[in-house]
């Protein structure tokens, strides 16, 4: 009866172990043949799989949102009717928007020190693969999100281009040595 507790314990734990892989450095991620859109931000397609079952299974997510200089005007609008702003704040809010808007990079991982966002780089190339941007962000420490992932998340200001065009942003993780691929569609 000892022998069938110890080995129905042993099962149950190597099971669990199993169940969380730690992601191999330098392992490609998946590709999807054609880029899908991203069910949080209608401007994105994800390139790379980059899923919350793919979270689930090795803790590494990095998610990416655009937001236009459109919604962010709409936004402060909003935020000078609700608080009364004086005309100096809503005018230094103003001329602090981006005029091409910006990029919310999120990145989920296990354990804090890994939340590190001065571990991702941030390339954006145009069609003709000609380099945009490119930025290391900011460091800082994840917090916790659920379960055993912390977050942390950078906002950056997105170059406008002259025409309109899709942009590749590459993001790419030191740690893990991975590439996380999206196609930005700006407005």
């Amino acid at each position: 009866m000892k022998q069938a507790l110890f080995f129905l314990a042993l099962f149950t734990s190597l099971t669990a172990a199993a169940q969380a892989p730690t992601p191999i450095p330098g392992t490609p991620r998946k590709r999807y043949l054609r880029p899908q859109k991203d069910k949080d931000c209608a401007y994105v397609q994800n390139v790379t799989k980059n899923t919350d079952e793919d979270s689930d299974q090795n803790g590494t997510l990095t998610r990416v949102a655009y937001r236009p200089y459109t919604e962010l005007l709409t936004e402060i609008d909003a935020l000078r009717k609700m608080n009364s702003w004086a005309d100096t704040t809503y005018q230094r809010r103003f001329s602090a928007l981006p005029p091409g808007g910006v990029l919310v990079v999120t990145m989920y991982r296990q354990g804090a020190k890994n939340a590190d966002p001065s571990a991702l780089t941030v390339l954006g190339k145009d069609e003709a693969g000609k380099e945009l941007f490119s930025q290391t962000l900011a460091a800082g420490n994840g917090r916790f999100w659920n379960r055993d992932q912390y977050m942390s998340q950078r906002i950056i200001p997105f170059v406008k281009t002259d025409p309109t065009q899709p942009v590749l942003v590459t993001i790419t993780d030191s740690k893990l040595k991975q590439n996380f691929d999206y196609i930005v569609n700006p407005q």
